[in-house]
């Protein structure tokens, strides 16, 4: 019977044979990335910008909506009543539920200072509590900064965290990311982020591996940021979550699974990044300040220029 290709696996011609293939996998995913994505970025209020989207069109939303906590934003007054702020959020929230499909995921990263660790909670109480709410299918803590100490006793730290001078608080070390989905029964890509067994052993002793050295990572994330020299320069945004971040939700949820992602406070685009990387088909962002926006096109544009490069 002849073969659709015939390859020479010789063995002293086996790592040119590998190195070619992989040359080629890795064009036709540069290709992939960049032809797949359709970014819609607005300089709308997110509330206005979704009300034009049809019902249930949107597979994955993932952001980070201001917190409330005083931070520096350029267009945007971060100080309001709570109870104002709370309904600011109900008033979005209902917005998503109303664009995300049956089956979709809503990843929400909120942050809180030690003084008032209460604020996420409340915004999750608000999401949930109505008849038509959201329901929290699972919660996952976004750690920023750790210290380990090994059973020698060595002490490492790892990660960047922001100190505070205080004699009554922690050091704030975490921030919230709460899955929302409609039913509470969405299935996820729990191995997608799979982490290998510690102790082998396990492999064989548990039926649910089929033999496989990959488990749940589970519902804590060390993400750490990335060291900058400049926040003007390589961060001019007062409150961003790593690329990171918005990947691993992507790919928690079933990156194949995700034709629409929606980020209704963009930023700097750090979600539209991951959604380039992870090819996702279609990515809307709304963002009111000019500024943030401009430099989300610019970050798109450049990352397309070097993946054009590479190919």
């Amino acid at each position: 019977m002849p073969h659709a290709m015939s390859l020479d696996f010789a063995a002293d011609k086996l790592p040119l044979q590998k190195a070619r293939y992989f040359q080629l996998v890795q064009r036709l995913n540069h290709a992939t990335f960049q032809s797949m994505t359709q970014f819609d970025l607005c300089r709308q209020d997110c509330v206005e910008g979704m009300s034009r989207l049809t019902n249930e069109s949107v597979d994955l939303v993932v952001t980070s909506p201001p917190y409330n906590l005083g931070i520096g934003y350029r267009q945007y007054a971060d100080r309001q009543d709570r109870q104002s702020y709370l309904k600011w959020c109900v008033k979005w929230a209902a917005q998503i539920r109303r664009i995300l499909r049956s089956n979709g995921s809503f990843f929400l990263n909120v942050g809180s200072a030690p003084s008032n660790p209460m604020l996420p909670h409340q915004i999750v109480i608000e999401l949930t509590s109505a008849s038509d709410g959201f329901l929290l299918q699972n919660t996952i803590h976004w750690i920023k900064s750790i210290a380990v100490e090994s059973r020698k006793g060595d002490l490492k730290s790892h990660g960047h965290f922001k100190p505070i001078n205080s004699k009554r608080f922690l050091n704030d070390c975490h921030e919230h990311l709460f899955h929302f989905t409609k039913s509470g029964r969405v299935e996820i890509e729990r191995l997608a982020l799979g982490v290998p067994y510690q102790d082998k052993s396990n492999i064989a002793r548990w039926s649910h591996t089929r033999g496989t050295d990959l488990r749940c990572r589970g519902n804590t994330w060390f993400i750490p940021y990335e060291t900058i020299q400049s926040r003007e320069k390589e961060r001019p945004h007062p409150a961003t979550f790593p690329v990171q971040l918005a990947e691993w939700c992507i790919k928690l949820h079933g990156a194949s699974r995700v034709e629409t992602m929606l980020d209704p406070f963009l930023g700097i685009g750090n979600s539209a990044v991951a959604a380039q990387r992870c090819g996702v088909k279609r990515f809307i962002g709304f963002e009111i300040d000019e500024t943030y926006l401009a430099q989300a096109k610019q970050r798109l544009e450049a990352l397309q220029r070097h993946r054009s490069s590479q190919a």
